[in-house]
């Protein structure tokens, strides 16, 4: 519906025996210390940390507290002060974002994690990165977004600031929402409101409660959309912080639109653009302007809603332009310095004579040329260096689920109904392993491995690992078929003519018999740890399909009875018996023909 409303609580562990670190921002304690600090009789320290707070707690007049903010950079970088120093920019940067300027409010935010973290101060750096992280989100930069979130969240879990955690577990679920992945947003809301209610902040509340309103308006749930974001609005008032309560009273419009309420839908809309104008809010004086403009164009009044379209556009103009802030990286590359100075180079030259200027501008066009040969080809070596790492990352994992894996940082554990699974090892290998030479005997392994790859590759199977002289796979996911046991028992066929073949070869590599085992069954699959990953699958199924290969014989294909009955209309089989499975009872056996 809108555009996002992030929490600016990030920092609030910065002074925990402060009064704001039970209660927040409070426009009455801003106004209470601008009466002490006016006085000018405070020492270096009382001073310093008397700037923080009313940097943090001004909400009413935004350039006042990048004021505040800028005295207190000045001030901690007299006295080589890095706390209060990273305090400094993260307000600065708060307070420019909510200015609408982005690009100023990014740099602010990398300034104060550099200063926290040569301070060796981890709550000031993982709300420095939670701030940097709400930026990209704003930018519509998803990755970025996620990246700094987790980054943030993870320095921020055994820490003492539990506001500053809520706050990034707050945003990152708004981040969702943005993203209309509503189910994830609410998990992230449910845990950043616990740890609000915890510790009794009420900003924090108000803020989860809007935002899980949000959720709700986008659902359908209008009912209690609207009660969430009334309560947070409530609150939001009585602490006179305006920026989200503009905002969530645009949302609210949305609401009374979809109910055909048009003139309360148009009541909300307008207070939305009041508070925005009142407070220099740009963000929301662009979007309030465009829900005027819509709510006026149901209505039929055409003449009203161009004029407030036309406002739209005035102040969408006028908020910095987040494809700015995407590609701050590259404003401190050499190139961007270099070009810099040639546009300043080049003023001063066209104020001397034509004939410089031309030489000047054939110098720059070479050196741009050398430039984007240096680029292009840069660009190439990172281009081969990601598909590079891409073929890696597939062999490791399925493509789903490395795909998954680099969109959210993590893979959720899955249940499938029926997969079929797949063991087979080599007959008295450990054995034979023990006379072999060992590069000869890895050689020797290789080669089956891959042939058996090349096979399930054929039927599209899954291989999930290998153990030793086993051979483990599995068909019907990570996509599931219907005719996963039939491309199993299709490929299990053709491993042991394979094997077979290789009797035949004339090589020097030592010759085994192979026996395989299959069940049909469910299983989950997902993958486990943070280094290395490997894919993988649990569950009773497969401690039958291991017990099926165990109780094979050499050259045969030993299926369970799930198996059996899903292809027995297209392969005879032969019955041989029961065997008694550990934790799975008795299971029927029969030979593939």
């Amino acid at each position: 519906m809108l555009h996002k409303c992030k929490a600016l609580l990030s920092g609030m562990g910065f002074f925990c025996l402060l009064v704001e670190s039970t209660f927040g921002q409070d426009q009455k304690i801003a106004d209470s210390l601008a009466i002490v600090y006016e006085q000018k009789n405070l020492d270096d320290t009382l001073q310093l940390v008397l700037l923080r707070n009313l940097a943090f707690n001004e909400v009413k007049n935004l350039q006042k507290a990048v004021e505040y903010a800028d005295e207190l950079i000045r001030l901690s970088q007299e006295h080589d002060n890095l706390f209060l120093l990273s305090g400094g920019y993260l307000q600065k940067g708060n307070k420019k974002r909510l200015l609408g300027e982005l690009e100023a409010a990014m740099e602010a935010f990398f300034k104060s994690a550099d200063a926290a973290r040569l301070a060796s101060f981890s709550e000031g750096e993982g709300a420095a990165l939670g701030a940097i992280a709400d930026i990209y989100s704003i930018s519509g930069n998803h990755v970025n977004a996620m990246s700094y979130y987790h980054k943030a969240i993870e320095i921020l879990r055994p820490s003492k600031d539990s506001i500053a955690l809520a706050s990034a577990l707050m945003n990152a679920g708004d981040e969702f929402l943005h993203r209309e992945n509503f189910d994830s947003a609410l998990v992230y809301f449910e845990e950043s409101g616990l740890i609000f209610e915890k510790v009794n902040y009420p900003i924090g509340k108000a803020y989860n409660l809007g935002n899980i309103g949000m959720v709700y308006a986008n659902i359908g749930n209008s009912d209690l959309a609207e009660s969430n974001i009334n309560e947070a609005i409530r609150i939001l008032e009585e602490l006179q912080d305006y920026y989200p309560i503009s905002v969530y009273l645009t949302y609210m419009a949305d609401i009374y639109m979809e109910k055909g309420d048009q003139s309360t839908a148009l009541n909300y809309a307008q207070r939305s653009l009041d508070l925005g104008r009142i407070h220099g809010l740009k963000e929301q004086i662009r979007d309030a302007n465009l829900k005027l403009s819509e709510i006026h164009e149901l209505s039929g009044n055409i003449d009203e809603s161009f004029k407030y379209y036309k406002g739209h556009i005035a102040y969408r103009d006028s908020v910095t332009n987040v494809a700015t802030v995407q590609s701050m990286a590259d404003l401190r590359t050499n190139f961007e310095v270099s070009q810099k100075q040639i546009e300043v180079d080049l003023l001063n030259q066209q104020k001397s004579n034509q004939r410089i200027v031309v030489i000047s501008l054939i110098i720059i066009l070479f050196l741009g040329a050398i430039i984007l040969v240096i680029l292009y080809r840069y660009y190439k070596k990172i281009e081969k260096e990601e598909r590079r790492s891409e073929t890696l990352l597939l062999n490791i994992l399925p493509a789903q689920t490395a795909r998954e894996l680099k969109l959210n940082g993590k893979v959720d554990a899955v249940k499938y109904d029926t997969v079929t699974v797949l063991f087979s090892d080599f007959v008295e290998f450990s054995k034979q392993s023990e006379l072999m030479e060992p590069e000869k005997l890895v050689r020797s392994i290789d080669f089956y491995f891959k042939g058996f790859d090349n096979i399930i590759s054929k039927y599209g199977l899954e291989k999930i690992k290998t153990m030793g002289d086993s051979y483990m796979c599995a068909s019907g996911l990570p996509i599931p078929s219907k005719d996963h046991a039939l491309q199993m028992v299709r490929a299990a066929k053709e491993m042991i003519d394979f094997v077979e073949e290789v009797k035949n070869l004339e090589n020097d590599l030592p010759h085994f018999e192979m026996r395989v085992g299959i069940h049909t069954g469910p299983v989950v699959a997902g993958i486990v740890g943070i280094k290395k990953w490997q894919f993988d699958i649990w569950g009773n199924t497969v401690n039958i399909a291991s017990r099926m290969e165990s109780s094979s014989i050499p050259g045969r294909i030993n299926l369970s009875e799930t198996t059996y009955k899903e292809i027995k209309a297209q392969y005879a089989c032969e019955y041989r018996g029961v065997i008694q499975v550990k934790n799975g009872g008795e299971f029927n056996m029969y030979f593939l023909s």
